[in-house]
């Protein structure tokens, strides 16, 4: 009996020369609308699905292989006499190789396409036939990955069939395609955010240097169904990227994308250690390097708007991982040139994260992001802050909301010159943060703190070492006693009704 391949494909990488191998092989090939035209107007011989059925493609082709003459010689256990004495009565073929990829949804996702439009690219008798095959890879090789031609022509040369550890691989990986692709259709019809069953829709783009150490390995993968700022960035220079590479990217970027102002922001080890605003890029980059220059060392360095020559001279001063914008000058490519180890990051899509995901033992927490900020700011003290004061209070709460609980920023003029957070208690953080500022500045700083005060400490030190205002959420049981030591000491606070931890 001759044996048989099914071929339905959208992505034709390669298609003609696996075509011409099974052919020659002696296989039969079997197809379907717009790859059966393409075999056949390249030279290769090939029967149409409907010959074998009896039965036309309908419903403009949304039924077309959904039939016992295709699924019976999938199906069909070959070590089964039943199996083959009932495809036999019924004049069924066994289909030996399948090889379909799917409609495209996952591209089509994110182009603004309609709904009816978008349904169509939902693909039914392509994952029916891969499920079908998989089911029997004791006697099916399925193929969706157009990487595993060369490997079944190998197998099918030497030993005139792929061994069953490939048809098992291939088998894998069909289920593994198709429970992506039916949570990304889940993911698009429900558009919740948080369902019964969670839908997981990512693929591997990149296997990383190493995970938080370099004993642990580690994968990158990106949202086949939302774009985001780490995903489709353009890895223009530099050594390849670490777990803690892309976890501090994603977080220096986060920050800078708070701010309409030119913006840069230092990250490391997952907590900003300078944000500052500039006129120029190269303005802001100083600025965030005077926070902490010990800190900045081997940091991640992120801007909001595109990096020019002046720039890129400075970051070359000092040894960096990364430095991430939206765009770069060729002369500032050029210039990095010069240090071949960094990594220059071009990112092409906006912030734009709607849920946040936690793995624990066994489990998983998701939440919705922590994207916004309170436009209901009170001041509770005597003193009124000055148009300088809460612009400054301002800057501050955008910075504060992503360095780790506890966590206090103390600025001025648009600068961080504290960062103090991951603390056990506050007035850790606020002694860390205001202690670091006054090495830089003496005047007119005030402090933003994540959560609010369970004591009037933070108050007292702060005051004590010059802080002018203060901006905090509020809703302590002691509230009052922070009120109190403000109005004492004669400093201004703001309270936003909104907490912001970051464990």
């Amino acid at each position: 009996m001759q044996k048989q391949a099914l071929i339905s494909v959208s992505d034709k990488s390669n298609l003609l020369e696996f075509a011409t191998f099974l052919v020659n092989q002696g296989y039969k090939i079997l197809s379907t609308g717009g790859t059966y035209k393409h075999l056949q107007e390249n030279g290769i011989e090939v029967t149409e699905v409907k010959d074998v059925t009896g039965f036309p493609e309908i419903l403009d082709g949304r039924v077309k292989s959904l039939h016992p003459a295709i699924h019976g010689g999938i199906m069909a256990r070959r070590s089964d006499e039943n199996h083959m004495a009932t495809i036999a009565e019924h004049g069924i073929n066994p289909i030996d190789i399948v090889i379909v990829n799917l409609y495209p949804f996952f591209e089509k996702m994110n182009t603004g396409l309609s709904e009816a439009e978008m349904i169509e690219f939902i693909d039914i008798g392509g994952p029916s036939m891969l499920r079908s095959s998989a089911k029997n890879f004791y006697d099916v090789t399925v193929i969706t990955d157009v990487n595993d031609y060369q490997k079944v022509m190998d197998e099918i040369t030497e030993n005139g069939a792929t061994s069953i550890e490939t048809r098992k691989l291939c088998a894998g990986k069909v289920f593994n395609l198709t429970a992506a692709y039916d949570a990304a259709i889940s993911s698009y019809i429900l558009g919740d955010d948080f369902p019964q069953f969670l839908e997981s829709s990512y693929e591997k783009v990149m296997d990383l240097r190493y995970g938080e150490n370099p004993h642990q390995k580690a994968a990158y993968y990106v949202d086949k169904t939302k774009n985001g700022a780490m995903k489709d960035f353009e890895y223009l220079q530099g050594k390849e990227l670490s777990f803690n590479n892309i976890r501090d990217m994603d977080l220096a970027y986060k920050v800078v994308a708070e701010f309409d102002e030119t913006t840069c922001c230092a990250v490391k080890h997952s907590t900003p250690c300078g944000v500052a605003i500039g006129e120029t890029v190269v303005d802001a980059y100083l600025k965030a390097y005077e926070c902490d220059p010990m800190s900045i060392f081997g940091g991640i360095i992120a801007f909001n708007k595109e990096v020019d020559g002046k720039t890129a001279v400075e970051l070359n001063k000092i040894f960096l991982e990364i430095v991430i914008a939206p765009a770069f000058t060729e002369e500032a490519l050029e210039i990095f040139k010069a240090k071949k180890n960094v990594r220059i990051i071009k990112v092409n899509n906006p912030v734009s994260d709607k849920v946040t995901y936690v793995k624990v033992d066994g489990g998983l927490i998701v939440q919705s992001t922590d994207n916004q900020f309170s436009s209901d700011l009170k001041v509770v003290t005597e003193v009124q802050p000055t148009e300088k004061q809460m612009t400054d209070l301002v800057f501050a709460q955008k910075i504060v909301k992503w360095v780790k609980s506890n966590a206090i920023v103390v600025a001025t003029n648009g600068q961080a010159y504290g960062i103090g957070g991951g603390q056990t208690n506050r007035i850790w953080a606020a002694q860390q943060a205001i202690e670091r500022a006054k090495e830089n500045v003496q005047d007119e700083l005030v402090l933003a703190s994540d959560a609010f005060f369970p004591f009037r400490d933070v108050v007292d030190f702060a005051a004590e070492n010059g802080i002018t205002a203060i901006i905090q959420p509020g809703g302590s049981i002691k509230d009052e006693d922070s009120i109190k030591a403000c109005n004492e000491h004669g400093i201004p606070m703001v309270v936003t009704g909104m907490r912001h931890f970051m464990h």
